[in-house]
C-alpha cells in the first residue's frame, strides 16, 4: 500500500531541509563552490526524479512530460511562472516557445547573461489541461518542490512571471498591474512581479512597463545593460 500525498511530501520536505543543511554548512565551511553547486545540482537531480513519477494531483493524468526547470544551480536570480504550456510539455522544458523566445531575450539582450546562468522554474510541473489556471490543491502538491528548488539554489532575486505566479507567491488577489514593480520576499527571497512574456507579446506596449521591472532587478544584482552592437 503506498503512502498518503501527504505522507510522501512530508517526506520530500525533510529530505529538501536535510540537503540544504548539509550544503550551506560546506558553503560556510569553506567547501570551493564548484563542489558546492555540484552538490546542489545533485540534489535537484534527486527531486525532479522525484517528480518525473508523482501522480499527486490529476494534472499528472493528461501530461506527456514533467517540467521540472533548468538552469543555473548556483543563480543569483531565478524566474518563476505559472505552469507548463503545450510546448513545454512536449519537450520537458520551461519557457521554450514563444513566450520563452521573449525570455530568452529579456535574459540575453536586455540583462547581459546567459539562459544558462539564471534559473527558471514554474509554480506548477505539469501543464494544466488547456492552458487553465491551476487548481488551488494542485498548487499546493507541488509547492515543496518549488520550495526545494528555492531553498537549494538561493537565489539573491527571484522574478515572478505574470499575475497567477505572482499572486500565488506573494499570496494575494492584487491585479498584476499593481503588483508589477514593487519587490516583494517570498522563502526569504527579494521578489519582483512582472508581466509574463506571453502577456507583452500579446500587449507589446507594456514591455516599457516589464523593462522598468528587470532594470529594477539588474540594480540589486549589480549588472549593467549589455553594450549594444552598431
Amino acid at each position: 500500500m503506498s503512502d498518503s500525498p501527504a505522507a510522501e511530501l512530508g517526506r520530500l520536505c525533510r529530505l529538501t531541509a536535510s540537503l540544504v543543511r548539509d550544503i550551506t554548512e560546506s558553503r560556510w565551511s569553506g567547501m570551493d563552490h564548484i563542489r558546492v553547486e555540484s552538490a546542489v545540482a545533485a540534489a535537484l537531480k534527486e527531486i525532479a526524479g522525484k517528480v518525473a513519477s508523482c501522480r499527486k494531483c490529476p494534472l499528472c493524468e493528461k501530461r506527456k512530460n514533467t517540467v521540472f526547470g533548468e538552469g543555473s544551480p548556483a543563480a543569483d536570480l531565478m524566474f518563476v511562472g505559472e505552469g507548463p504550456g503545450a510546448d513545454e510539455d512536449r519537450l520537458g522544458r520551461p519557457f521554450v516557445g514563444r513566450a520563452g523566445g521573449l525570455l530568452d531575450d529579456i535574459i540575453s539582450k536586455g540583462m547581459g547573461l546567459r539562459r544558462e546562468q539564471v534559473y527558471i522554474a514554474n509554480v506548477v510541473k505539469c501543464r494544466p489541461p488547456g492552458n487553465r489556471d491551476p487548481e488551488p490543491a494542485e498548487i499546493a502538491m507541488c509547492a515543496p518542490y518549488l520550495h526545494a528548488q528555492i531553498d537549494l539554489i538561493q537565489p539573491s532575486v527571484i522574478v515572478a512571471l505574470g499575475k497567477f505566479a505572482a499572486q500565488v507567491l506573494l499570496d494575494t488577489g492584487t491585479p498584476i498591474s499593481k503588483l508589477r514593480g514593487n519587490w516583494g520576499e517570498y522563502r526569504g527571497v527579494r521578489l519582483m512581479p512582472t508581466y509574463h512574456p506571453g502577456y507583452l507579446l500579446r500587449n507589446p506596449g507594456d514591455k516599457a512597463l516589464a523593462w522598468r521591472d528587470i532594470q529594477e532587478v539588474m540594480s540589486v544584482l549589480g549588472l549593467e545593460p549589455p553594450a549594444r552592437t552598431q
